[in-house]
């Protein structure tokens, strides 16, 4: 089952990390899917939840050990096409851009929400009311922490999840004060100060997505955000292993193969999982002014 601290998870060991990724994958899948992932057998006791409505978009599952000590909620990330994209991308947007996905004039049209105010302004008040009201998938997911919580009174649980799933999961551990472990999330911090949530101790394994110019930016993902909550764990991919720094590389299959399961040593320290560290001097959306403007 791997290694615990705290009653939270030890990010510090490889397996611990694997298994927590090919957990955070499986809520892109049902059992028996080509790509869901084999886990320990710790945790062979699952049940998924936002499979049976296609309407609602917010999915996953839910894994306990088999002592019920633990209950790991698994939050599914963007799904380019499939029945849940429509929605994925509208969370994306508004969570993750400066101002209701409004890049810049050529954007007026696909904007989330009505708080712009003119000339790089952007109403506050508008932005945390259209987090509560309009983001689906973040007060879903509060309910579904609540009745976990319920269910398992006596257990530890934590969040996981990858890309706009590990960002959720994120926001909402803030929320309850749960652990979490968030891989190749968007930048959500900006999103946690929009909701007045605290800063807390998480962990992030890093990818980004994000500039006018990126491929998500081409395909109107407005993913503006960098700065994350908590701590990030940070593969230097591009430099250990030649990579380029490119979307294709996003999946969550690639992170766990090609990098979380690759005996390889990290770091000037050589380690086996780099060192966790705070975001220094992280700004977002610098060009804009955020006030009381309606």
């Amino acid at each position: 089952m791997g290694s615990y601290r705290d009653l939270g998870p030890d990010v510090e060991d490889r397996h611990t990390l694997s298994q927590l990724a090919r957990i955070s994958g499986n809520a892109y899948a049902l059992p028996g899917q080509s790509n869901w992932y084999d886990i320990d057998s710790a945790w062979n006791i699952s049940f998924p939840f936002g499979w049976e409505d296609r309407t609602i978009g917010f999915r996953g599952h839910v894994f306990l050990s088999s002592d019920n000590s633990t209950a790991i909620l698994s939050i599914k990330g963007t799904t380019l096409q499939g029945p849940t994209s429509k929605k994925d991308k509208y969370n994306d947007n508004l969570l993750f851009s400066c101002c209701c996905a409004r890049v810049d004039f050529s954007w007026a049209f696909s904007t989330v929400c009505d708080c712009f105010t003119g000339h790089w302004t952007c109403d506050n008040t508008c932005l945390t009311r259209a987090l509560i009201e309009d983001s689906l998938f973040y007060s879903v997911g509060m309910n579904l922490v609540k009745d976990l919580a319920l269910m398992y009174p006596d257990a530890n649980i934590w969040l996981v999840g990858h890309s706009l799933g590990g960002a959720l999961a994120s926001l909402l551990g803030t929320t309850f004060g749960l652990p979490v472990v968030a891989f190749e999330s968007p930048g959500e911090r900006l999103a946690a100060q929009r909701l007045h949530l605290p800063i807390p101790p998480l962990s992030n394994t890093q990818g980004t997505c994000t500039g006018f110019g990126s491929t998500c930016a081409s395909a109107g993902y407005a993913l503006e955000t960098r700065c994350h909550l908590g701590k990030s764990i940070v593969y230097d991919t591009v430099g250990k292993l030649g990579w380029r720094v490119s979307v294709k590389n996003h999946p969550i299959k690639s992170l766990i193969l090609s990098v979380l399961e690759r005996d390889e040593k990290w770091g000037v320290e050589d380690r086996d999982v780099p060192l966790a560290v705070e975001e220094v001097d992280c700004i977002d959306c610098y060009k804009w002014e955020f006030g009381d403007f309606k």
